[in-house]
């Protein structure tokens, strides 16, 4: 054997010997600890579980059930075809509200994105969209512009008790007041009055919410479907009034308009090509999602808890008559009214806290971080709910019993009471919302007392809280 054959055979030996050393001894990666739990079905995830839940009445048991047996801190699951952390108790919650554009980002599930989003914008829908928004709202929800909007809508809630609640004996709730704060969104936010505008857009509308948390299959019949059809509907329309708006803005018209659709398209950057007016209606879609949804359920399940509640009814209507009887005849409310009404806030928080008008919201992780000590990989879906902190006896002692005294002086403690959410990234509508509510509970107890007709009503989440029949109220009219 010559020597280069010799050197040839050694160094393949040495190179074996260290590379199987190398195997033995290296540091194997380690595997991250992720959050306890199960994905269930392949592609479905647990989400016939979520539903189901959300549809029995007790969306909280879905929540409930995974604490006790994975965790009170962090859990993990699979709904809407994702990996999803469901963050839980007031430090999970304050760790998501204050991890924006940190650990975490806006997300929208697909199925939300194909139902409000115009298909040809969907690319341009990313991350800093709502962020844009958000910061063009503020300017429109402030105290001092929102305090324009007190007499527009005491007057539209005095026309709509007296036109759909005084002439019967009997009113169904939850479908009335949908089409009140469909029909004062409209005219607050697009300047419309036409009642038949408006019904354009209520009738499509109606379909969108329940489609949001379905499975996204686009077949006819299923409420994804619908869904779609719906938001196709609405899109149109929509476009259809920007192009109108902006004709009359050029032509000079409504130059003092203070709607939010007529400063989008009078202070932002248009561009006039078509994409811009679809990024515009798909910003006033979202919008109308969040003010009208949310505080339509709001004042159902606060008119559902006055009706049951005579002690509580009573001392609402108290404080409201104080308000009445302080206005001229025909003398509309103002701010400083609005800022008398502590203890019907405080109860309609106490029925936001019990019936919560949404069920919570979800971001993206952007980089794998830690919490509670578990690992939540950059990509995974997040999740927070209310139903780890409201009916939580850790935050709120006797949690089922409706107590408005929570409420009083501080308040809850941080980051328990989150119907709004909180943080930097809490509601912007939340004021809008408040003066709704507060405007229509002091129309309402000022002129009916309240009975509810069917006291065993089921509320059921579709994903907002609905009565099953609409919540039948009997109405006996105050003297004025």
């Amino acid at each position: 054997m010559d020597f280069y054959t010799q050197l040839f055979l050694y160094l393949s030996i040495l190179y074996i010997s260290l590379y199987l050393l190398f195997l033995v001894f290296r540091k194997k990666p380690s595997v991250p600890n992720l959050p306890p739990g199960k994905k269930g079905w392949p592609i479905i995830g647990e989400s016939p579980a979520f539903v189901g839940a959300a549809k029995s009445g007790c969306p909280e048991k879905f929540i409930n059930d995974r604490t006790a047996k994975y965790s009170p801190d962090v859990f993990r699951t699979s709904l809407l075809g994702e990996d999803m952390a469901v963050f839980c108790g007031a430090s999970g919650n304050k760790f998501l509200f204050s991890g924006q554009n940190k650990y975490i980002t806006t997300w929208w599930p697909t199925s939300m994105k194909k139902v409000a989003i115009f298909p040809e914008t969907m690319e341009k829908f990313n991350k800093d969209d709502p962020k844009k928004m958000r910061s063009f709202l503020p300017e429109f929800l402030k105290p001092e512009a929102l305090q324009c909007y007190i007499p527009i809508m005491d007057s539209m809630t005095k026309d709509h008790l007296e036109s759909d609640w005084s002439p019967y004996k009997e009113v169904k709730v939850f479908p009335s007041t949908k089409n009140y704060t469909f029909a004062l969104a409209c005219r607050l936010f697009m300047n419309i009055k036409d009642p038949k505008v408006v019904s354009k857009f209520a009738d499509p509308f109606a379909r969108i919410a329940p489609g949001f948390t379905s499975v996204p299959i686009n077949v006819p019949g299923t409420p994804f479907n619908k869904a779609v059809e719906g938001g196709k509907v609405i899109r149109q329309e929509l476009l259809n009034i920007i192009r109108q708006r902006k004709q009359e803005i050029s032509e000079g018209k409504d130059a003092k308009a203070r709607d939010l659709l007529t400063r989008l398209l009078t202070e932002a950057d248009d561009d006039g090509s078509v994409y811009y007016e679809m990024d515009t209606s798909n910003k006033i879609i979202g919008l109308l999602i969040a003010s009208h949804d949310t505080t339509s359920t709001s004042i159902t399940v606060i008119v559902n808890y006055l009706a049951s509640l005579p002690h509580i009814y009573e001392k609402v209507y108290k404080e409201q008559m104080e308000i009445a009887k302080s206005k001229a005849p025909g003398e509309l409310l103002n701010w400083d009214d609005i800022q008398k009404m502590k203890y019907s806030w405080n109860v309609a928080c106490e029925s936001m806290r019990l019936t919560p008008p949404a069920q919570g919201s979800f971001r993206e992780a952007i980089t794998d971080f830690t919490f509670a000590g578990f690992t939540i990989p950059k990509g995974w879906k997040t999740f927070w709910t209310v139903y780890t902190t409201h009916k939580n006896p850790k935050y709120f002692p006797d949690p089922e019993k409706f107590d408005p005294s929570r409420f009083e002086g501080n308040g809850p403690a941080p980051f328990t009471y989150v119907p709004f959410g909180g943080g930097p990234r809490m509601c912007p509508g939340k004021e809008y919302a408040r003066l709704e509510i507060l405007i229509f509970m002091h129309n309402l107890v000022t002129k009916f007392k309240l009975e509810k007709v069917d006291r065993d009503e089921k509320i059921i989440y579709n994903p907002s809280p609905v009565p099953s029949n609409g919540l039948l109220i009997r109405l006996q009219p105050l003297n004025q």
